[in-house]
């Protein structure tokens, strides 16, 4: 019998159990996990603790995640400390950085940061950014693209540290508590599920330990080294503040009006049909129109997709849309619907948009609605800087979304005030005019040449369509021709496109 349990023929050797059943490790632990002593395994009292655990060295990068947006405390917290251990000339991968993070400007100036990789740069850290404070340029990735350089290795993460609004003892985090403790809530992680996956080392840092499985989880255990709990990890006013704006604006509700008739002269809007809006007034307007003709034809959706929205929960609530797939969760409506919604699910930038996958969710996008902050002649698109050349924006998924739609529309008015917003060339190109199928505008609608076929769709629907040169030709005669911007020849930023080539160079401003 013995020689039975050590040796089967074919599979080599095997090791029998020490006794038959009376091994130490088969014996049943009656002692709670606080007894056992593996209920804080990988708690540490303290960030610098954590962070002496990890290895971090000078040079190495660190990157963060956005879903806390304007709310954010962890990354001005984080390099105080880092500043504070005496770390120079890290490499910080934010997924975005945004108003909060203007005290960042001090790190660079003092040597702590050496170079930034982000999706975008807003506020005072910007404007510093702009004008040269650094002497290596800022890469600009879309969200598909960080995911993708993260995967394959050109953007190699040391050290992520993550926020989470709930954390257990282990390291299952997510971006909301299922009890509610500490009224701090962010949503969807998906940009900070790359990070955990791919970095070397991975810090949770939460002001909410829940000790029973936190599941469902954002990120998994098996993601995370340790954990440091923290009196503050954001506001929730800023969390959720700025992010969506519902709209008066009658030229806004003119072109939303317009790109509802867009979708559906495209013949897209049938039942089964996917869609990503974004989150300015005029794209969320759009996601009211397109309700009201659902509903009128009986159709449902069978996903949307991206940064979700109140709006977009309240057609997923009403049966329109079957599925909402999230990789960051917009407002407070989106992020409760998370937690109670069983097919609204938090999905990772890798899943969302990586170049690297043919199943990405962007690929299978019926219609994408986008914003822009100018377009040109070339159907070109610049969401990163302004008409000042000052960056103040982020490309986030517009790359990825423009690339993967069937019908790619961008919502644009022709003017802002006195400044044109269709121009010859834009000042930067942050999506190429090869992605762009519509520009729909308050004067009016143009399509791409390369789809000569929506454009007969568009006639026979009687809307407005005009060539682009001539809808350019109206901006002149409605504000002129601006004297162009003047830069230096110092590089500050380089936009790189979804798959990292670079697509276009971001200059100082005298």
């Amino acid at each position: 019998m013995k020689d039975e349990l050590n040796y089967i023929e074919g599979l080599h050797d095997i090791k029998a159990i020490n006794g038959v059943f009376n091994s130490d490790t088969l014996q049943k632990d009656y002692r709670t996990c606080a007894e056992r002593g593996i209920s804080n395994n990988r708690v540490i009292p303290t960030l610098e603790e954590a962070v002496r655990l990890c290895g971090l060295k000078n040079g190495q990068t660190i990157s963060f995640h956005h879903h806390f947006r304007d709310g954010d405390y962890i990354i001005n917290m984080v390099m105080d400390k880092l500043a504070e251990m005496g770390f120079k000339d890290l490499v910080l991968a934010a997924s975005s950085l945004t108003d909060c993070h203007a005290p960042l400007i001090k790190h660079i100036q003092n040597g702590v940061i050496r170079r930034i990789e982000t999706s975008g740069l807003r506020g005072k850290l910007a404007d510093e950014i702009s004008g040269g404070l650094m002497e290596t340029p800022v890469v600009f990735r879309s969200h598909g693209g960080r995911a993708f350089a993260i995967e394959n290795g050109d953007l190699p993460i040391d050290l992520a540290f993550l926020g989470a609004p709930s954390c257990d003892p282990f390291g299952n985090a997510n971006g909301y508590s299922r009890h509610g403790e500490n009224g701090i809530k962010c949503g969807s992680m998906g940009y900070a599920k790359c990070d955990a996956q791919y970095s070397k080392k991975t810090i949770i840092i939460t002001n909410n330990i829940v000790n029973f499985p936190n599941v469902p989880f954002g990120i998994p255990e098996s993601d995370v080294d340790y954990i440091v709990k923290v009196d503050e990890i954001g506001d929730p006013a800023g969390i959720m503040k700025g992010a969506t704006r519902f709209t008066n604006n009658p030229k806004e509700l003119v072109m939303a009006e317009l790109a509802s008739n867009v979708i559906e002269a495209s013949g897209r809007l049938a039942n089964g049909f996917s869609f990503q809006t974004g989150t300015g007034g005029a794209s969320l307007a759009v996601t009211r129109f397109l309700r009201e003709r659902m509903i009128a034809k009986g159709i449902t959706a069978s996903f949307a997709l991206g940064g979700i929205t109140g709006s977009i929960v309240e057609l997923h609530e009403e049966g329109l849309v079957e599925r909402l797939l999230d990789v960051q969760s917009f407002d407070l409506k989106a992020a409760d619907s998370l937690k109670n919604n069983r097919f609204h699910i938090q999905i990772s930038a890798e899943y969302y948009a990586s170049p690297r996958s043919a199943g990405a969710a962007v690929n299978q996008l019926d219609v994408v609605v986008l914003s822009a902050l100018e377009t040109d002649v070339n159907f070109n698109v610049n969401v990163l800087t302004g008409s000042d050349g000052v960056i103040r924006g982020a490309i986030g998924g517009h790359q990825d979304t423009a690339f993967g739609a069937s019908v790619t529309i961008v919502v644009c008015p022709l003017t802002r005030g006195r400044l044109p917003c269709l121009v010859d060339r834009v000042g930067t190109i942050v999506t190429p005019g090869k992605t762009v199928d519509v520009l729909v505008t308050e004067h009016g609608i143009a399509v791409n040449p390369a789809r000569e076929d929506l454009r007969e769709r568009f006639l026979a629907a009687r809307l407005p369509v005009f060539p682009i040169t001539e809808l350019r030709a109206r901006v002149e005669t409605l504000v002129g021709k601006p004297d162009p911007i003047a830069y230096t020849g110092r590089v500050v930023g380089i936009v790189t496109y979804r798959d990292g080539s670079i697509i276009d160079l971001i200059h100082q401003v005298k």
